[in-house]
């Protein structure tokens, strides 16, 4: 019977050394197994989110509607899209209308997400914004800003500062009537009023507010498409909009019942002017159609020579 060799001595080191060897092994490769786990969950979560094209989608239909949310603001996607395992978002620039020729203000950028199911996150802006023009349009349809009493204000206003003001018509127009009316007067409808609803933001629109991605292309003249309210490029974006996206929509206090009832009478009932002085402001006032004018902001044109 062969003989059994010598049990080598029992090494504390050596044994504390390869039980610390041992445990960094195990460690390197749970981490690794972890990160890999990490990298498929992110690129996979990405890939399901984006998948159909859904992230231009996203900003088609959520971004569009931000910009009905804060129509005092004018908004631009600055990029898009950032996803993690849960949600998916993009960057959007905003800053506010104010008169043309006015000093143009610092802008500021908010994130708009959506959640792994489609769900928008919490949203900037829109009521917490509370400005001058937003409150105007609150305005439409009440009986506050008396015509008599604007003439008043219009009167002792100099008659060449550049203004922003919400025109409201007396009886809405059609979108020929709303054409012909700017174009009479020189004005331009930088966002037109498509529901009264007096003490709620109502439903507005602006040229450039979504671009079709089939691009129709633009018939007749530029400036009667970019200040004639674009109802047919609203009709369009109204129209890609699906039941499922009355949930989101409610968070932008927009309902897709509302939209839909909107586009399809295409009414007028005023819009943003920030083209117009004083001095036409006035003239504008004298017109019949037109129920009052609410002013949201005044200032000089710095770059304009005096008359």
């Amino acid at each position: 019977m062969p003989e059994m060799p010598d049990l080598p001595d029992f090494d504390p080191k050596r044994t504390r050394r390869a039980v610390r060897r041992g445990l960094f092994r195990t460690v390197a490769i749970v981490l690794a197994v972890l990160a890999l786990l990490a990298v498929a969950a992110t690129e996979g979560s990405s890939l399901v989110q984006t998948r159909g094209d859904r992230e231009r989608r996203m900003q088609d239909v959520l971004g569009t509607a931000f910009k009905i949310y804060n129509p005092a603001y004018t908004v631009a996607s600055e990029s898009c899209c950032q996803t993690s395992p849960v949600s998916m978002s993009f960057e959007v620039a905003v800053y506010p209308m104010g008169p043309v020729g006015a000093w143009p203000v610092g802008r500021e950028s908010y994130t708009i997400s959506q959640d792994f199911f489609g769900r928008v996150g919490r949203l900037p802006l829109g009521h917490t914004a509370n400005t001058r023009l937003s409150q105007s349009l609150f305005d439409v349809g009440t009986r506050l800003a008396a015509k008599a009493d604007v003439r008043a204000v219009l009167g002792r206003l100099p008659a060449d500062l550049s203004t922003l003001a919400v025109v409201e018509f007396e009886q809405p127009l059609g979108e020929a009537g709303l054409k012909a009316f700017v174009k009479q007067y020189g004005s331009c409808a930088e966002r037109v009023v498509y529901e009264r609803r007096p003490g709620s933001l109502p439903i507005t629109w602006g040229f450039g507010d979504w671009t079709n991605p089939l691009d129709r292309g633009m018939s007749g003249d530029m400036t009667e498409e970019t200040c004639g309210g674009s109802l047919p490029q609203f009709r369009d974006w109204v129209g890609l909009l699906r039941d499922h996206d009355d949930a989101n929509l409610r968070s932008f206090d927009l309902s897709l019942n509302r939209l839909r009832k909107a586009a399809e009478a295409g009414l007028a009932y005023g819009y943003v002017d920030q083209l117009s002085s004083v001095r036409e402001l006035r003239e504008l006032l004298k017109d019949p159609r037109v129920r009052t004018i609410r002013l949201a902001g005044v200032t000089f044109d710095l770059d304009r020579p005096s008359p």
